[in-house]
């Protein structure tokens, strides 16, 4: 039975407490309008699941310390300013049910706040001399752009192929995660073997969590209605490539036509989700990612069972099977 969140914190719940704290003095500036944004920010932040995974993975291998909330603090800042950018990018006016920032305060300013992010963010690492962990986390931020653009660049020829999609995930997505789980282990243990271990347990997730992002648009029986909001942005994600590559030429000219042209129409957005249904590409896609999670798995039960290390499994089940 999937557990909820809050019974998935039960080992960490003293350190994400604490956590909160360290966040919060991360964030505070003395400009007055730049406080009053990052409180905006805090108080209307996510599940904390990437700090989650800094912390369990810590404590799967060995006990947590102080360069652990270090760890937490950076990833979340760096991720915290990914998604401001990235709602300037996208001229996205809400973020989680929440006006975004740049909907409240205009681009500049986003932009400006994501900057001072980025900037805190390394500066919470330096200052305690966890270059380690700012090497990690940076080469995260750096394959987040490299996979953005790769997919801009894709999205306007739609000739996205599987591994070209696995490599946009994995850069796109995989990485900041991989980048949490590797710096919690690396903020606990120097031993370069786990470090790594932790990594590519994180980056299967990552993608595993990105591969149910994307069935969440199409949806299915047990999501529901289909959004078709990366059809509308023309991104072809796996259900869609898998559908295409599987479809005779014509029908393939035809629905990639349909997606150049009328993407924004949303009787012709509701037939290419038809078409995917059809052709197979849901239940190809679902067991991707169902083959990710049990590699990651794999990874996980080379460490000896305690608390953390079920956490992190039952973590694992909670970002893949959600339904939003």
């Amino acid at each position: 039975m999937e557990k909820s969140l809050d019974e998935i914190k039960k080992p960490i719940e003293k350190e994400l407490e604490e956590f909160e704290t360290h966040f919060r003095q991360s964030m505070r500036s003395p400009v007055p309008l730049l406080d009053k944004i990052t409180f905006y920010i805090v108080r209307r932040k996510g599940k904390q699941v990437r700090p989650m995974f800094v912390f369990l993975c810590a404590k799967a291998v060995a006990e947590i310390r102080e360069p652990t909330f270090t760890a937490a603090s950076l990833v979340e800042l760096l991720h915290t300013a990914t998604l401001v950018h990235d709602d300037v990018v996208d001229d996205s006016l809400q973020r989680r049910g929440f006006f975004s920032i740049n909907a409240l305060w205009k681009n500049k300013i986003a932009v400006l706040v994501g900057d001072y992010l980025f900037s805190q963010g390394m500066l919470v690492a330096l200052k305690s001399k966890q270059y380690h962990l700012l090497e990690i986390v940076s080469d995260a931020v750096k394959a987040m752009a490299e996979g953005e653009l790769l997919q801009i660049e894709k999205a306007r020829r739609l000739d996205i192929k599987e591994d070209i999609y696995f490599e946009i995930i994995r850069q796109k997505t995989a990485s900041l995660i991989a980048s949490a789980c590797s710096a919690g282990a690396a903020s606990v243990v120097s031993d370069p073997e786990i470090i790594e271990k932790m990594r590519l347990f994180g980056e299967k997730i990552g993608i595993a969590f990105q591969i149910r992002d994307d069935l969440l648009d199409f949806g299915t029986a047990d999501i529901g209605k289909p959004k078709g909001i990366d059809i509308k942005e023309k991104k072809l994600t796996l259900p869609l490539i898998y559908a295409l590559e599987n479809a005779p030429n014509a029908e393939k000219k035809r629905i990639i036509k349909l997606i150049r042209r009328n993407s924004e129409e949303p009787d012709k957005v509701a037939e290419v989700i038809r078409f995917v249904h059809a052709s197979g590409g849901i239940a190809y896609t679902q067991q991707a990612m169902y083959r990710y999670r049990e590699e990651a798995f794999k990874i996980l039960h080379t460490l000896p069972l305690t608390p953390a290390r079920q956490a992190l499994e039952d973590l694992v089940i909670f970002v893949t099977d959600r339904q939003k």
